[in-house]
């Protein structure tokens, strides 16, 4: 991984378009740091696209896409969100002459994709959450990710955020879940399994086609990703412009898949340090 600032100016010069992983990444402490924020608006105000795509599950999504007015929560300035590992996503239902509008306008609609049908994602609920009970059983301090009420098209345990388990017991639940033919992943916080071959590269892909008509794999130069863990791997082997917040070198080791860049700074901060990256390009 080479330092952010060997990035050619350039190629930051060509970028249109973000994705970005959302724990770790653009969160810090599982909040987003107001220099995260201004980040993304500054992205936006530029004319770029930004598309966060996460493990997390679409009722949270949702959350951030339309804010939390009682709380005081503004909407996140995004075009699109990709959810549950790239299984389905939230966009504007109102487009205008020009595409897809953010999901920062007052005026939206949000509407869900999904890359399953409806009896698909029949069956697979139940299949799920009998493999649920299964790890359940069979390994003891698993629990499932407190993050409910929303997940539609995976199974999350959390083994990072406020469950704790070790590297074996996160492969005994991987194993199990391999036994029952899901595809798996793990991200900085949750073990995922899905019945689906989804993850981020493909979801973003598939994304990209649906709003906007064209072939991510055909232009990638214009589009930088930046990521934290082992479900970013995916996004680091396609992406030409991959980036890593600092705190991926904490699992580094682990990962079969590196980004070919790496910021000075961790989490948000580090997202932070990329967006300026990006715009600076833009005045120089």
């Amino acid at each position: 991984m080479k330092p952010l600032a060997d990035w050619p100016l350039a190629e930051r010069r060509q970028i249109t378009g973000v994705f970005t992983d959302i724990d770790d990444t653009l969160t810090t402490g599982g909040i987003i740091t107001l220099d995260a924020l201004q980040a993304l608006t500054d992205l936006k105000a530029a004319g770029l696209l930004v598309i966060p795509v996460t493990g997390r599950h679409i009722g949270w999504c949702e959350r951030l896409a339309q804010g939390d007015a009682a709380q005081g929560i503004a909407p996140w300035p995004l075009d699109a969100l990709l959810a549950e590992n790239g299984a389905l996503a939230l966009v504007p239902e109102i487009t205008d002459r020009n595409g897809i509008q953010s999901l920062s306008n007052k005026r939206k609609k949000l509407s869900k994709l999904y890359q399953q049908s409806d009896p698909e994602r029949t069956v697979n609920s139940a299949r799920m959450q009998q493999v649920a009970q299964r790890v359940l059983r069979e390994v003891a301090p698993a629990r499932l990710a407190q993050d409910l009420g929303g997940r539609e098209t995976d199974i999350a345990f959390d083994y990072h955020e406020q469950q704790h388990l070790t590297p074996a017991q996160v492969q005994q639940v991987l194993a199990i879940l391999v036994d029952e033919g899901m595809h798996t992943s793990v991200s900085s916080i949750h073990i995922h399994g899905c019945f689906g071959d989804f993850n981020k590269w493909q979801g973003a892909c598939w994304l990209v086609r649906q709003l906007y008509r064209r072939e991510l794999a055909q232009e990638l130069e214009r589009w930088v990703f930046v990521g934290d863990s082992g479900n970013d791997q995916p996004m680091f082997e396609h992406f030409a412009h991959s980036v890593g917040v600092a705190n991926i070198r904490h699992c580094a080791a682990s990962l079969t898949q590196l980004p070919r860049y790496i910021t000075a700074s961790e989490r948000g901060a580090g997202f932070a340090e990329l967006a300026r990256a990006i715009l600076e390009a833009r005045c120089a």
